[in-house]
């Protein structure tokens, strides 16, 4: 496949309305979550992405069906399936390949799994997976792969030892085909996980304390047939809304989910970035103050992440580029990942006022002019940071490996040429 570059020109106000995609985040548990009935399953409004395709593709290296009926509905019937080697290749392209963990060891007894691959952001640990299914009833060894066997899953108190995202959903799944009560908690309770925990109540799950740090699960279930219409993404609403305020462009953000944007709207209110919701939409007016917000007493302010329900990890990138179109000093906090800030030395290429104190931290000065320049994206988020700065920079930027931004946002750049944005994709796209 030929790399993919996006030709951005910069200095161009965007106007109109966007819907976001569906949730990545939860399109690709639910995905493999699916494997867990013997009966069809169509989800709705699943993005078209990289992450979801290869998902998909190692689905059906087991033995599901999953066929695309529409752009962004698909159908999975996983009859029968069989807990066969997956493909190395594909589950180094995606991190998302250990969510096959959990329904494996529920239908088959037993994964064997590759490494698992993704974005290069730090070290991503697989310990709270292992110790939470460990706790389930699985056995659980690591050679070249990892190899996790149980004939038979029993509920059980599970504590983790982080909230992890993907480990909360591994030991759910695990749990809704366990024989007995499984009490899960410090879990997750991010949108996406309480999207998977709803598809699968509709399967016929029995789930107490969705969108809680304590979730009690009754099993086992008795699953059966649903069709289900996957969340709008929260991530994607926030970086619109981060686009919206450095281009001082108004936009209409349509069925945005707004029940879960509460901490993104407060740390964007932060930098002086004032959103009004209508119904289901959330309205970005383009008469932003844009002027970071000091903390009381005239300390200087602090934008730190933390898991949910307070502002996201995957939005720091973008908070940091949106920063520094603003008028003010503050401090980025990334707590959860060592590798995420590095891309701002290529902000501060830009023109960008960024003092990079240590992996975590950095101080933004704004405003600042930023102008073109070559790019590289590093990982999903830096990459929708980088194509904001691009938007809102003077002149034209080139950002390589803009596969990486196209694993997370579908068709991105048609959709912000729609606006008004000028963003050539070379190659262009067929079909």
């Amino acid at each position: 496949m030929a790399p993919i570059q996006y030709i951005v020109e910069g200095g161009h106000r965007l106007t109109g309305s966007i819907e976001p995609a569906g949730n990545k985040n939860s399109a690709l548990p639910i995905i493999a979550a699916a494997l867990l009935t013997e009966h069809p399953v169509t989800l709705q409004n699943v993005p078209r992405i990289r992450d979801t395709e290869t998902l998909v593709e190692l689905i059906r290296s087991v033995g599901a069906s999953a066929e695309w009926t529409e752009r962004n509905t698909l159908h999975i019937h996983a009859k029968s399936i069989r807990a066969a080697d997956l493909d190395p290749e594909l589950c180094v392209r995606i991190r998302a390949s250990i969510l096959l963990a959990g329904p494996l060891l529920a239908r088959c007894g037993e994964v064997m799994l590759p490494p698992p691959g993704g974005d290069v952001i730090g070290r991503r640990r697989l310990d709270t997976h292992v110790l939470a299914l460990e706790q389930l009833g699985a056995k659980v060894t690591a050679t070249d792969r990892l190899e996790f066997r149980a004939p038979k899953l029993t509920g059980a108190d599970v504590f983790l030892d982080e909230p992890s995202v993907t480990a909360t959903e591994n030991a759910l799944v695990a749990a809704v085909a366990a024989d007995g009560v499984t009490y899960l908690r410090n879990a997750a309770s991010e949108p996406h996980v309480q999207d998977l925990a709803n598809f699968l109540i509709a399967l016929g799950a029995k789930i107490e304390g969705v969108g809680t740090n304590t979730m009690v699960i009754h099993g086992p279930a008795t699953l059966g047939a649903t069709t289900y219409r996957i969340q709008p993404d929260h991530i994607e609403v926030g970086s619109l809304i981060g686009l919206a305020a450095v281009t001082r462009s108004p936009l209409r953000i349509v069925r945005s989910g707004v029940e879960h944007l509460r901490s993104i709207r407060m740390g964007f209110e932060r930098l002086g970035i004032v959103c009004r919701v209508e119904g289901d939409d959330l309205i970005v007016p383009s008469n932003q103050t844009l002027k970071i917000q000091d903390d009381f007493g005239g300390h200087v302010p602090k934008l730190e992440d933390q898991p949910w329900p307070a502002f996201p990890a995957d939005l720091m990138s973008i908070a940091i580029v949106t920063a520094t179109q603003c008028e003010g000093v503050i401090l980025m906090f990334e707590k959860m990942f060592e590798s995420r800030m590095f891309f701002v030395d290529k902000l501060i290429g830009m023109g960008a006022r960024i003092v990079l104190c240590d992996p975590h931290r950095a101080i933004i000065a704004g405003p600042s002019r930023l102008h073109g320049a070559t790019l590289s994206s590093p990982d999903i988020r830096a990459g929708m940071a980088m194509l904001l700065a691009a938007v809102c920079a003077e002149g034209t930027s080139t950002i390589n490996n803009a596969d990486q931004i196209e694993r997370g946002y579908e068709r991105i750049d048609e959709r912000l040429n729609a606006l008004g944005a000028k963003i050539r994709r070379e190659p262009e796209r067929q079909g």
